[in-house]
């Protein structure tokens, strides 16, 4: 079956600065948040951090070069705040900032269309040792560096993306602990993912500003599919509140001006504070909601489950990624573009971020198989062209990710590149999922196989 797409779909792939950048002293650069968090080995599964990762700092023409050679025409990455202002704020650093110059550049000169996200977690850590995103103040800080990289690139870049995944930097970061900063407190989770919201909303205008007409500025959250366990009314609640923590909590304020009233209730004296105009500002207009999907959630309630009083039930005979906790489950990536249509009003979307990691992911003999990826990626872009075909909006799908990776508390044990890398000798090697994808780009779908 031939699925193909609408003209001018764009197809991407995605990297975050932290994640391959690597050179984290070059330039002027300050320290973030993940370089403090990593650098005690004990919060990172392979006990390493991204001081080098994928030396893209260094190495950045090459990839852009490899990129190109693969034909991806579109391309999302991270700004690393720490190279702008290295203290979060004060005079730019205009060594580092001049990294995402010649890299957009790069970019434009192979055709390749930037798409630039703005805070994808590596927040300065000067910024955190005065209270981080539960300090209010950070929000004027974002909007200035939000300003500052629009005037810098904003020429050339007509993307832009302010926030990756709230959830996750609000909540692994501030309630999990197992993220940067390693904080563990629900009431300053939600503070920090309330001022990101407005610091969104600041954010906006500033790109406008230096941007112009051309602007295209929306915000990335992670999304899942999320269904009680059973029939059970108390099942049925907890899917519910896993649901307002998860999607809603984050949908609801961008796109309705508002949070949902049963957190709200459920969260009682841990409710973040809300000053006139936030909400306002986090409802500003934007042009497209950026959609991260890796799986659905089936939940069940649990008395001793936390906060939420929830418990995630595993899957028993379903193809699972190396995650295990993470089905492999494309129809969830459908049911949230068609939510997305019907319950919010359809709002233009890019996919922003798909793809899994795999454990068989290696090199023999200068190749790398990876069948897996190549069907997980078929059946999730079929999802998305399903939900196309029933009228949700989508603009755009961007795999996760152009190349292996540091991938955060995991350190580097979970490959989800198109790209192999090796870490020792920093030798890319282009994967059978990679070669695969360049088809698709090329032609603007794909033969789906049986």
């Amino acid at each position: 079956m031939r699925l193909d797409f609408p003209d001018q779909f764009r197809w991407g792939t995605a990297t975050a600065a932290a994640q391959i950048e690597g050179s984290p002293d070059a330039d002027g650069r300050g320290a973030s948040v993940w370089d403090v968090f990593a650098a005690d080995p004990n919060r990172i599964d392979d006990r390493k951090n991204p001081a080098i990762a994928c030396d893209h700092y260094r190495l950045m023409d090459d990839d852009v070069a490899l990129m190109a050679r693969l034909g991806y025409p579109n391309y999302r990455f991270s700004l690393a705040w720490p190279r702008f202002f290295p203290t979060g704020s004060g005079p730019l650093n205009s060594r580092g900032a001049a990294f995402y110059d010649r890299l957009v550049d790069r970019l434009l000169e192979n055709q390749i269309e930037p798409f630039v996200t703005l805070f994808h977690w590596d927040l300065p850590q000067a910024l955190q040792e005065s209270g981080g995103w539960a300090n209010r103040e950070t929000v004027a800080r974002f909007a200035d560096y939000a300003h500052a990289a629009g005037e810098l690139l904003g020429d050339r870049v007509k993307f832009w993306m302010t926030h990756n995944e709230p959830w996750v930097y609000a909540f692994v970061g501030h309630l999990f602990g197992s993220h940067a900063p390693g904080i563990r407190d629900l009431r300053t989770a939600l503070t920090v993912a309330h001022h990101l919201l407005v610091a969104h909303g600041r954010a906006v205008p500033a790109l406008r500003e230096m941007v112009g007409a051309a602007a295209r500025i929306g915000i990335v959250n992670n999304l899942e599919w999320i269904e009680p366990a059973t029939a059970d009314p108390a099942d049925i609640a907890a899917a519910a509140r896993h649901d307002g923590a998860f999607n809603r909590w984050y949908l609801d304020p961008v796109i309705r001006g508002s949070y949902p009233a049963d957190m709200m209730e459920w969260y009682g004296d841990a409710a973040p504070p809300i000053l006139d105009g936030d909400l306002a500002a986090a409802a500003v207009k934007t042009d497209f909601m950026g959609v991260n999907y890796y799986t659905r959630r089936i939940i069940a309630h649990d008395a001793n489950g936390g906060f939420l009083r929830t418990r995630q039930v595993r899957w028993p005979f379903v193809p699972r990624s190396q995650y295990e906790e993470w089905e492999n489950n494309p129809e969830g990536l459908y049911r949230v573009l068609v939510r997305l249509k019907t319950e919010y009003g359809n709002p233009p979307v890019f996919i922003s971020e798909n793809g899994t990691p795999l454990a068989e992911d290696a090199v023999e003999n200068g190749r790398c198989a990876d069948p897996a990826r190549i069907a997980y990626l078929q059946n999730h872009t079929a999802a998305a062209w399903q939900a196309i075909k029933d009228g949700a909006d989508i603009r755009g799908y961007f795999v996760w990710s152009f190349m292996d990776n540091f991938e955060w508390n995991f350190g580097f044990t979970k490959r989800f590149g198109l790209v192999h890398v090796d870490y020792a000798g920093q030798t890319r090697t282009v994967k059978e999922s990679g070669r695969w994808y360049s088809g698709v780009c090329r032609d603007n779908g794909f033969s789906l196989s049986s």
